[in-house]
């Protein structure tokens, strides 16, 4: 079982910065893909960035620059570093890990969720 522990959503301005982190741990053997999808009120979930181990990266169209997301491997830690947020990035934003077992079953885990609000 892997549990993961998400930080870091809050209020902002827009224009403003916020740094999610997502902490993974439990029976974890190696972690294929940590990432960040985002579910705004009345929309479907979507894909915000997710790093791959070696380091590749891949977000969805709207980060356009404004997101940085890495991962610190020792830790097991994802982060999310957004910049010159939008009222649009207006969501609940949430973890999404794929592991592997300590019996080599390959698994993927989300966390609970962490709001972010972006005010005008």
């Amino acid at each position: 079982q892997v549990e993961l522990v998400e930080s870091g959503g809050g209020l902002v301005q827009a224009g403003g910065s916020l740094r999610l982190s997502c902490a993974a741990s439990g029976s974890i053997r190696n972690i294929n893909r940590m990432g960040w999808y985002r579910q705004a009120p009345g929309k479907q979930r979507e894909l915000v960035a997710v790093i791959i181990s070696g380091g590749r990266t891949n977000h969805g169209d709207f980060v356009t620059g404004r997101f940085t997301i890495s991962r610190d491997n020792a830790k097991n830690t994802v982060y999310l570093q957004m910049n010159s947020l939008k009222r649009e990035d207006t969501a609940v934003y949430y973890c999404n890990v794929e592991a592997v077992g300590p019996l080599f079953e390959v698994l993927a885990y989300w966390g609970q969720g962490t709001q972010v609000t972006v005010s005008s």
